[in-house]
């Protein structure tokens, strides 16, 4: 797969249709940890994630004929909500398919983007199974959350941007569950800068991309409850992304439920704005290695806004015990 292609590709189908997001200096972060740290604010982007572009860029790849019969995704949140937008900016149909135990909220916010909601099947994984052999048996194309070079192409978006913001990158701290936003913004980054460094971000309860790739091969692993929904999950059988994070991303850092909420909490207070899960993995990831990038420009991607008020509600009233 040509990254770099698919990315430049990606950035002229999508302009349009999505947000050059905010690369913001972090006088707070930068402190903590002694390097010069930049959040790539991907929670202001369409639907609240940097899932928006890779939607966008799939779909608009596709032809009228294809786009015509409609296309299918699994999905309990974030992907959903991407896809849906996509389908009603391009008037088309589409139907997501969730798990029977999907939060009425997110299930509602993919609604009223447009797009027909089914239920399938006890977890996300179930469901995607199932959409992926619906699409395939009623014509209709399937639309990976990750495992897909336009998916992939479309959140490597990113890193065209993070290029014209920043003249020097000297590492950059990405979430990573499927592998798309990290093989995307990688493949591209490496292409115009070989020397930045890329860190794949996973919390502790959910890391089946950084144990695939220490085992060689693609394992298919429980994951225990996360802050992290948005990294959760397990990975699809001979997934692209598998090879991508295996020669593209530098390191991997897992981290604990504890070190998100912290994280989650510090960005909260030193930016004022809402954030997920998924984006405090990144960011604790940075606390626990900051010290070793010491004068370094260090770009963490804050890739969502979606957090369930419940949640919010836990991380917040920990702080105050």
């Amino acid at each position: 797969m040509d990254i770099q292609k698919e990315v430049l590709d990606a950035e002229e189908r999508i302009r349009p249709y999505t947000r050059q997001t905010i690369l913001e200096y972090s006088p707070f972060f930068s402190q903590l940890g002694g390097a010069n740290v930049y959040c790539k604010l991907e929670n202001l982007q369409h639907t609240g994630s940097f899932k928006a572009r890779g939607a966008m860029n799939k779909l608009l790849s596709l032809t009228a004929e294809q786009r015509a019969r409609g296309v299918v995704t699994a999905s309990t949140g974030n992907h959903g909500m991407a896809v849906a937008r996509s389908l009603g900016k391009l008037n088309t149909s589409g139907i997501v398919f969730v798990p029977e135990n999907a939060s009425p909220y997110k299930v509602q916010a993919i609604e009223r983007l447009g797009a027909e909601v089914r239920y399938f099947g006890q977890d996300c994984a179930e469901a995607e199974v199932h959409a992926r052999q619906y699409g395939a048996q009623n014509g209709m194309v399937y639309v990976s959350p990750y495992n897909d070079p336009q998916v992939i192409g479309g959140q490597g978006t990113i890193a065209v941007e993070l290029a014209r913001q920043l003249d020097e990158i000297d590492t950059v701290f990405a979430s990573l569950g499927g592998g798309g936003l990290v093989s995307g913004i990688a493949g591209y980054l490496k292409s115009v800068r070989p020397d930045v460094r890329i860190i794949g971000c996973s919390p502790e309860n959910s890391q089946v991309m950084i144990q695939s790739v220490k085992a060689g091969k693609i394992l298919d692993l429980p994951s225990l409850p996360t802050l992290s929904d948005g990294t959760a999950g397990g990975i699809e059988a001979g997934s692209i992304t598998f090879e991508l994070c295996r020669k593209l991303v530098d390191e991997y850092v897992t981290v604990t439920e504890d070190e998100i909420k912290q994280s989650l909490r510090l960005f909260m207070e030193a930016h004022h704005m809402l954030i997920e899960g998924a984006a405090g993995v990144a960011i604790a990831s940075y606390l626990k290695l900051g010290e070793r990038f010491a004068g370094k420009n260090v770009v963490i991607v804050i890739c969502g806004a979606n957090i369930g008020l419940e949640t919010l509600k836990e991380v917040l009233c920990d702080s105050a015990q």
